[in-house]
């Protein structure tokens, strides 16, 4: 028994011995295991934790800066800034106003073609809500929200170039008509400010906003725009000691105010009464910014295929995709069919016909500047003389005479080489054909027919001298109401009575300026820019529905430094208004008494040479001298203040030049 017990402990020993050691293995398992699950575990959750400090860390940054930026005096991003690109320059209405320059003849603006804002009046049921809200400007949230709505509203009558039934926009009143055309993209708001700066304010400064998409005479017709002008510059040069004012035009708004200076002085019922010494007796100087007088070659592009550079580099991207059906809208043809209706837009088709913007193998740039010239920067603005002139005498020749051809080789040929068939001939074999295609969106290419369309690409080549030719043949809609209201030829003999019709008064080939000898003239404008001169256009193969006539964007001028890049030849301008445009009035048409100037008015060109912002912080920049972005320039700011505040043109320094405008003056047969 005893053994019995001894045996039967023994196996309880070594049975819990066994049980010892099976956990102790266990045990030892559990041991090597865990640091691997913790392992594991661990990098899991250190990923997430890395990822939450980091989101963490990125948060809490933004609202510390944010925090600072609100709490920290305003001087400090200034700092900042001047850490970064050197002691800022004050802006000019600040400098002047140490000089001591004050607030003296009252200022008008007038602005251009697009930059004003329009409000809606009245419209249809897909128009509900927006009874005053801008159609124009601003945020363009319509457009987004309602794109056809949005066209629709948009669009003139195509007969009358009036408004539409059932819709009546309006343009905005007052200085936040044009002072920023959206959200942060100023037009007048830093010319204004800078006034501002010596005394001026709203009673001094008057925004003479107009429907932009008129005709010129049509704002007079329908919202007597004209007699208002009129009225408050009366109303200005009264209530401030009987000083004059200083009117300042930018853009179409040139062509709109030399319009206006002929019908305040014709008699009514066409012209405002004001008699021959209304100018003389009201204004002191009109000081044009960017002035297409005599046109731009843009405007042709636009019209025959609602096309310039930018919009034919995007159709590149995106071949078709604007011309199709893509979610409802062609954008295209919606554009080209609200854009026709707009008669102002054929204000700016070249004037002068060949005399002016050159033939077939002559024009007077003879040469194109350097197109791939680095612009240097100048950060003084009264020390601009310091800015090399880009123009190279010894440059390739550029047929820019040759607004529109049909093809590279077309476009470089000598014109003896070229083979031609004549595109009127061809108009009369061919009758004009109704709409029976399937388009959603009517357009004029559509009744044309594909012979026409071929005739057009047949003739080859197009100088100014055959550009109106070519828009009577495509859209004679259009150029029918055109022709009621502009005129692009030279006068032969301005003592005409045919030249007294409100056609003529926009173009200044055709008609004289004011009896003003006291009043100044000033062309102010950017250089260094490469600026749309002249086209090379293709056929397209796409739809019928689609616009037939595009530019070749795959054309090249074959050298970094050529001016054909991407189908379109460049010169000298401020990338939207050429310097032969903007500065041969002044420079030649009116320097002097001459038949367009009896009076003699001095004018005076002020060009300013482009330098980009050299860095984000500067926004668009102090020294643009860019179409639009020169309205912040700094020198041209400077030169209009001085103006206004009692300073002629010869205290300025008289004339400013940097391209060769007065050389190509000289190359113009024009009769004075």
């Amino acid at each position: 028994m005893s053994f019995l017990r001894r045996r039967k402990g023994t196996d309880s020993s070594k049975s819990q011995n066994l049980r010892c050691n099976i956990v102790k293995e266990d045990e030892k398992n559990n041991l090597y295991e865990s640091p691997r699950k913790e392992s594991y575990n661990s990098k899991k959750s250190s990923c997430w934790d890395s990822c939450c400090w980091f989101i963490g860390f990125v948060c809490s940054v933004w609202w510390f800066l944010l925090l600072l930026y609100n709490t920290m005096p305003a001087s400090i991003p200034q700092y900042v800034t001047e850490a970064i690109t050197g002691p800022l320059t004050d802006p000019p209405g600040v400098k002047l106003r140490k000089e001591g320059l004050t607030v003296n003849h009252p200022v008008v603006f007038v602005p251009g073609i697009v930059t004003g804002g329009l409000e809606l009046w009245e419209g249809h049921q897909c128009a509900e809500g927006l009874f005053r809200k801008r159609l124009w400007g601003g945020s363009f949230g319509e457009l987004y929200k309602r794109p056809l709505c949005w066209a629709q509203h948009m669009s003139l009558d195509n007969e009358t170039g009036l408004d539409p039934p059932g819709i009546r926009v309006r343009p905005v009143s007052g200085l936040v008509a044009a002072d920023y055309f959206a959200a942060g993209y100023f037009v007048w708001a830093v010319l204004i400010a800078n006034l501002a700066q010596i005394g001026y304010e709203e009673k001094t400064m008057y925004m003479a906003a107009y429907d932009w998409r008129l005709s010129f005479q049509n704002t007079e017709v329908r919202d007597q725009t004209l007699s208002r002008i009129k009225s408050n510059i009366e109303l200005m040069v009264a209530t401030n000691g009987g000083k004059k004012v200083v009117v300042i035009p930018h853009s179409m708004g040139v062509l709109y105010f030399l319009h206006f200076m002929k019908w305040v002085e014709a008699p009514p019922p066409m012209g405002g009464g004001g008699g021959s010494e209304w100018c003389a007796k009201h204004i002191k100087a009109v000081m044009n910014i960017g002035g297409p007088f005599l046109g731009v070659p843009k405007s042709v592009s636009g019209l025959f295929s609602v096309e310039a550079r930018d919009i034919a580099i995007a159709r590149t991207f995106a071949p078709g995709f604007l011309d199709k059906d893509v979610f409802g809208l062609q954008t295209f043809q919606h554009l080209m069919r609200m854009t026709r209706t707009w008669d102002s837009t054929m204000s700016m088709i070249p004037k002068g016909g060949e005399t002016i913007w050159g033939e077939l193998d002559w024009s007077p740039e003879g040469s194109s500047f350097n197109c791939g010239a680095k612009t240097l920067r100048n950060n003084s603005i009264n020390n601009t003389d310091q800015i090399p002139n880009i123009n190279l005498a010894n440059m390739k020749n550029v047929n820019y005479g040759r607004i529109i051809s049909f093809g590279k080789d077309v476009a470089e040929a000598h014109s003896s080489k070229i083979e031609r068939v004549d595109l009127l001939q061809d108009s009369m074999k061919a009758d004009m054909l109704a709409n029976l295609t399937n388009c959603d969106i009517w357009i004029e290419y559509h009744d044309i027919g594909d012979h026409r369309i071929k005739a057009v690409a047949d003739y080859k080549v197009y100088t100014a001298g055959s550009i109106l030719d070519l828009l009577h043949f495509v859209s004679p809609k259009l150029m029918a109401r055109g022709g009621a209201h502009f005129s692009y030829g030279i006068a032969d003999n301005l003592d005409d009575p045919k030249y007294q019709h409100y056609k003529y008064w926009s173009n200044p080939l055709e008609t004289k300026l004011p009896d003003a000898p006291d009043m100044e003239i000033y062309s102010m404008y950017g250089v260094g820019i490469p600026t749309e001169r002249a086209y090379v256009y293709k056929v397209t193969t796409a739809t019928d529905c689609s616009i037939p006539f595009q530019i070749d964007t795959s054309v090249e001028g074959g050298s970094e430094d050529s001016c054909l890049k991407g189908g379109v030849f460049s010169a000298d301008g401020d990338e939207t208004v050429p310097v032969l445009s903007a500065g041969l009035m002044a420079a030649k048409g009116w320097r002097g008494k001459t038949r367009f100037n009896p009076s003699g008015i001095p004018t005076y060109i002020r060009e300013y040479s482009h330098a980009p912002p050299a860095n984000l912080l500067e926004g668009r920049g102090t020294q643009s001298g860019a179409h639009v972005d020169i309205m912040g320039n700094f020198a041209l700011i400077e030169d209009i203040i001085r103006v206004a505040a009692g300073a002629t043109g010869k205290e300025l320094g008289g004339d400013h030049v940097y391209s060769d405008i007065f050389k190509w003056a000289e190359r113009i047969n024009l009769q004075l």
